[in-house]
């Protein structure tokens, strides 16, 4: 399905379901958020790699949490949607934002609960290597999204997660990463600081694209 959204473009990855805080404080992205929470419509958030806008993941606020005098806010989001950008203009007549139509990929979360078993287990013994507790109830884990920001994978490893169609094969990605990284947990200070940045409101700086 095609469609357009206005896009906040992100050095991030957003994935599906998951719940991301943003600190909204440049103009442009003040007034993308203002229609959008006055319209109940949704907005992209594709990921800025290598100075590309390729694929993102459509989000909806679900909460505004604060709104400063400034005009500045710290809203809730939540991720709903994987789309692939067709086209973009950067930005839209009459707005400061800009706005794409992305084609909207069918999200397959077909998981193997053998796999997902696996995972599991090997998660409780990275964490237990780099000395940090267990965010995750084995019932917490289930599907490859819910941990793609838990287990130190870099920005890059990230988006290849998002542009994997399967959740099988996206299973074995994660497999793959924990088994070379847990028996070694190297650069743990660097995994540590990856997954303590998630979950807070994000002051994130302008893009240029």
């Amino acid at each position: 399905m095609k469609k357009t959204l206005p896009l906040f473009p992100l050095n991030l990855v957003a994935f599906p379901g998951e719940n991301l805080n943003l600190h909204i404080f440049e103009p442009r992205y003040k007034e993308l958020v203002e229609e959008c929470l006055e319209s109940s419509s949704t907005f992209g958030i594709p990921a800025y790699i290598h100075n590309k806008l390729e694929m993102g993941t459509e989000v909806e606020i679900v909460e505004l949490d604060k709104k400063y005098k400034d005009g500045r806010m710290d809203i809730r989001t939540q991720g709903i949607a994987i789309f692939e950008v067709l086209d973009s203009q950067n930005p839209i007549p009459g707005k400061l934002y800009s706005s794409g139509t992305v084609q909207i990929h069918q999200i397959d979360l077909d998981v193997d609960e053998e796999k997902l078993s696996l995972i599991r287990s090997l998660m409780a013994d990275f964490y237990k290597l780099i000395n940090i507790e267990n965010p995750y109830s084995p019932g917490q884990i289930t599907n490859s999204f819910s941990i793609a920001h838990k287990i130190g994978l870099s920005l890059e490893e990230e988006y290849e997660l998002l542009k994997i169609p399967r959740e099988t094969d996206r299973l074995d990605f994660i497999l793959k990463h924990l088994q070379k990284t847990a028996p070694v947990a190297k650069e743990i200070e660097k995994t540590r600081e990856i997954i303590s940045q998630n979950g807070h409101f994000k002051r994130l700086g302008p893009i240029k694209f």
